[in-house]
């Protein structure tokens, strides 16, 4: 009887090993299938076009990507644009670089202007440098609006309004050179300062007429705090406390990007006055997903204060003219300006596809501009526009993405075609 109990007991203790074992493997079996890594890897655009190896090889990471691609598309500012934007993407050696960026931007529009752009975003040392730069070279025409966000009247006071009734063309030359450098005083912490050029020449503002009484936005606040309304220059230096977290520049899933500068602006030369200028940035990428990095929520709000003096029209904080050119989505570049503003952006970033090919963005925003001499005050009036974009892969280190975006704002909208995130 011990004997049959005893062998009784080891059947069903062989039997349970038997279904552990059958029950682990299929667990086992059903990770492997659905693990991202092995049975959806990621796929770039470019890679459609390249045979398929017979024999799979594991090849090395790149450090560095160069992307030229052609830039088309339109927008009230400029009209049709056409030309070429070249990025180059890369990092050290080390596990710890992070990647940096260079671009470099050639456009020409059918309103005859000629938009040279280069931006720096470089991290060297193993991150215990950070270069940020923004130069530009303008043959330009662009309308200005007036300034603060209630050029566009209230939902019950606009139901007639166009906001071409208000535009007043102009043409100017613009040449910008900024540029900081930052060392890393703690893990991510940075301290710096920069140089700040910034020269407007051969202003003509087309709609006035002085003779016959006819005045324009730019002429009369040059005329009211004494300013040249055909050339001024706006030149100084800054300082500048920056945090970085993010775990890529080009396209962050996680991290936060803070940017404090003060900017002082000495009379140095004529056509320039006194003034010091505040910018503050910040950036937050929160994942939504533990298992898939490429659900993120997104934020971006700036702000830029006129705090002492004043500085020329052109020169005052407007949408559109931050260092990248991606804020205000949904309204033209300069539609807003005033003595000071700000600006919050809110993205929802998704997979579409399971190879990450193909990703998609709903965004909104927000933006606020007062008028000091109006008195018209941040926050009196705000202007809200949305939109939705696709993401397709163009290179799988650096996770660069070419971006397509539409959106809408309040009797405005735009259509959006870059490289790399909005923010």
């Amino acid at each position: 009887m011990k004997v049959l109990f005893f062998k009784i007991k080891k059947i069903q203790k062989d039997s349970a090993c038997f279904w552990l074992m059958v029950l682990l493997s299929n667990t086992f079996y059903a990770q492997e299938i659905t693990d991202p890594a092995t049975s959806c890897p990621p796929k770039a655009l470019f890679e459609i076009f390249k045979k398929k190896d017979s024999v799979l090889v594991l090849k090395p990471v790149k450090n560095d990507f160069f992307l030229v691609i052609p830039v088309i598309g339109s927008q009230p500012a400029t009209g049709f644009v056409y030309g070429a934007v070249a990025q180059y993407t890369f990092k050290g050696k080390k596990a710890t670089d992070k990647y940096s960026i260079v671009n470099l931007g050639i456009t020409y529009t059918t309103k005859d202007q000629l938009l040279i752009n280069m931006k720096n975003s470089v991290l060297l040392k193993n991150n215990k440098i950070f270069l940020n730069g923004d130069y530009r070279l303008y043959l330009f025409s662009q309308p200005n609006y007036g300034l603060s966000t209630n050029i566009i009247p209230s939902h019950n006071n606009d139901s007639d309004f166009d906001i071409s009734d208000i535009k007043q063309p102009m043409d100017y030359n613009y040449f910008k050179f900024h540029q900081t450098m930052s060392w890393e005083v703690k893990k991510d912490y940075y301290i710096g300062a920069g140089i700040n050029l910034d020269w407007y020449s051969n202003i003509s503002d087309k709609d006035l007429d002085v003779e016959n009484g006819k005045f324009t936005y730019h002429y009369t606040y040059s005329q009211k705090y004494g300013f040249s309304d055909t050339e001024y220059f706006l030149n100084g230096f800054s300082f500048n406390l920056v945090h970085d977290s993010r775990d890529n520049q080009v396209n962050a899933s996680r991290g936060w990007f803070a940017n404090i500068n003060y900017r002082f602006n000495p009379v140095m030369i004529n056509k320039q006055r006194f003034s010091n200028v505040l910018y503050g940035e910040y950036r937050h990428f929160v994942p939504l997903s533990k298992k898939n990095n490429n659900y993120v929520l997104a934020f971006w709000t700036y702000g830029q204060f006129v705090t002492r003096g004043k500085v020329p029209y052109l020169n005052l904080p407007a949408i559109g003219w931050d260092q990248r050119s991606r804020s205000g989505e949904g309204y033209t570049q300069g539609l807003f300006r005033g003595s000071n503003l700000i600006y919050l952006s809110a993205e929802f970033r998704f997979p579409i596809t399971c190879n990450q090919m193909i990703s998609g963005t709903v965004f909104t925003n927000f933006i606020t501009a007062s008028d000091t001499s109006a008195s018209v005050h941040l926050f009196d009036y705000i202007q809200p526009s949305a939109g939705v974009g696709l993401r397709i892969l163009i290179d799988k280190a650096t996770k660069t993405n070419l971006i397509v975006d539409y959106a809408w704002g309040r009797k405005s909208k735009g259509f959006y075609l870059n490289a790399g995130e909005t923010f």
